[in-house]
């Protein structure tokens, strides 16, 4: 048995609990299948085990709460904090680059690693307090990024109750492929900067 079937079968037994506490540690930075729990989570409403609001409610704060922990984190760690985060992103230099890249995307660069590139989501908690983001604003874009991800996957496992492990998969995989178009967009870019560069004669 697998960790997401394991994490299913236990969401059977403890519901909302367990929904809460894996959700905030995996807004934390642990690599646990929040998605395929959601959409779990809609089955178990549709055949009236849980409740869709309730659902929606609880997940969406724990993934507030486990993002503000990190962002809190980035801002009150301290320098000591900084030097060990840079040395895992390659160095110091790379570090402020990710922090000034932080304030130049903003709130919108919030919102998208909420429900749409979920694995930079702990770093970008890190970064933003590292980048001194204003807490409210952090706090506002969090929000509606989180709680359009709990209700999109919330909603197909509600709708499609009858696949749920199928779609654990395929979220899974929609995101990952998400990350390489954008990881490919970022790398197309710079190689046409570098060509609209003028060669030094």
């Amino acid at each position: 048995m697998n960790l997401g079937e394991q994490l299913l079968a236990a969401l059977v037994m403890y519901g909302l609990p367990l929904l809460c506490g894996a959700t905030l540690v995996a807004s934390v930075g642990a690599p646990l299948p929040i998605s395929l729990l959601l959409i779990a989570a809609g089955s178990f409403a549709d055949h009236g085990e849980m409740n869709v609001p309730a659902v929606i409610a609880v997940a969406t704060l724990s993934a507030v709460a486990g993002d503000n922990f990190g962002f809190a984190i980035g801002r009150w760690g301290g320098r000591r904090l900084a030097a060990r985060v840079s040395r895992w992103v390659g160095g110091e230099e790379k570090l402020e680059s990710a922090e000034a890249r932080a304030r130049q995307w903003g709130g919108p660069g919030i919102f998208l690693t909420r429900w749409l590139i979920t694995p930079l989501g702990p770093f970008v908690n890190l970064v933003s307090g590292f980048a001194g983001y204003p807490w409210w604003r952090f706090l506002l874009w969090d929000f509606l990024g989180e709680l359009l991800w709990v209700v999109m996957y919330v909603m197909v496992g509600n709708v499609f109750s009858h696949q749920v492990e199928a779609l654990g998969s395929i979220s899974s995989n929609a995101t990952w492929a998400a990350v390489a178009l954008l990881v490919s967009c970022f790398i197309a870019w710079k190689l046409y900067q570098s060509k609209r560069r003028p060669r030094l004669a």
